[in-house]
């Protein structure tokens, strides 16, 4: 996400700056033809206003749909931070010696430690699985390829999950959970499986392990509402017809500007340029902003920061372990938070 109070002038110019070169081409046509060989090709400014005004509304619902997506993605965030403590301290205090055999507090602090970091594992292989690309995403798209490029990168992008999970998980679980294809369910139900170990041992009674197990189903909802939003992409209609509706505005507002500007006399008409670029712009950037919120997991400069949310939770989590050293928050570069 954008960590900083606004983007500057210049970045939103270099990432619609392909936009601002076609519509100069657009503005430059009708004009040179009027202006060099006298061909005057206009079309009155109503027709072109009225699907000006169709596409505006158009735009603007796709907006508030993309960004609906984004604030239902960030939200689910907000909902696993919120379990992610809540699981840290149940482990904590509802994994006891009370009525269990077992008799040495380090080995009870194992328990915790593997209880919590499984949990991390979790995290790791969630972020990881929300990040793999869909054929419909536009994280590839060139414009935002060389973005990218020039000021943040994707920490799911830079590094490689095998050496990022190994670290929450024993060998053998590690090893378990590679070979499954949806690697956070399954650590989900590893989780559970030694809930049910600590309980036949006496290290949780039933009501505990039954408030335990509430809390891997309601991390399995937040983990299911996420892949809902990753695996449903807005409907490519929409998406498809804002696109054409658009471009079809832009090129008809040079023949509508065209006649307007000539109404003001000679030489005015070269005004058509700058005010078709300007007029088309707005409305370019617009359907273009809409489309960086269609997929909030993507890897996009305004998605959710992914990665600082589990580190995050990494550092929480450990110091309710009290270990004394935790990983640092992760910063924005370039104020893009990732």
């Amino acid at each position: 996400m954008h960590a900083g109070r606004h983007y500057a002038l210049r970045e939103i110019i270099f990432w619609t700056r392909r936009e601002i070169y076609i519509l100069v081409l657009l503005g430059s046509i009708p004009t040179l033809l009027f202006e060099m060989w006298h061909i005057r090709l206009t079309i009155p400014w109503l027709p072109i206003a009225l699907i000006g005004t169709a596409v505006a509304f158009m735009v603007g619902f796709k907006n508030n749909a993309t960004y609906g997506r984004l604030w239902e993605a960030r939200q689910i965030w907000g909902s696993i931070v919120n379990a992610s403590r809540s699981w840290g301290i149940l482990v904590k205090d509802f994994v006891t010696l009370q009525n269990s055999a077992i008799s040495s507090t380090e080995e009870l602090k194992k328990i915790h430690s593997r209880l919590i970091y499984r949990h991390l594992g979790w995290l790791t292989a969630l972020r990881f699985q929300l990040r793999e690309p869909r054929v419909w995403e536009n994280i590839n798209q060139s414009y935002n390829v060389e973005y990218r490029s020039h000021h943040y990168k994707i920490p799911e992008y830079e590094n490689k999950l095998e050496p990022e999970l190994s670290k929450f998980l024993s060998d053998d679980e590690f090893k378990y959970v590679l070979s499954k294809k949806n690697r956070a369910t399954q650590i989900i139900n590893l989780q559970s499986q030694d809930l049910r170990i600590l309980n036949e041992q006496g290290l949780i009674d039933n009501f505990r392990h039954v408030e335990m197990e509430n809390m891997l189903i309601n991390l399995y909802d937040q983990q299911g509402k996420c892949e809902r939003i990753k695996n449903f992409p807005y409907p490519r209609q929409f998406a498809t017809l804002n696109l054409y509706f658009a471009w079809l505005f832009a090129l008809l507002v040079p023949f509508g500007t065209l006649q307007e500007f000539d109404k003001l006399g000679d030489h005015y008409v070269w005004l058509t340029i700058p005010f078709t670029v300007l007029i088309c712009w707005v409305f370019l950037t617009m359907e273009k902003i809409g489309e960086a919120s269609e997929n909030p997991f993507e890897g996009m400069p305004n998605d959710v920061p992914m990665a600082a949310l589990s580190r995050t939770i990494e550092i929480d989590l450990r110091e309710m372990l009290d270990e004394k050293e935790v990983p640092p928050p992760l910063t924005a570069v370039n104020n893009i938070l990732m």
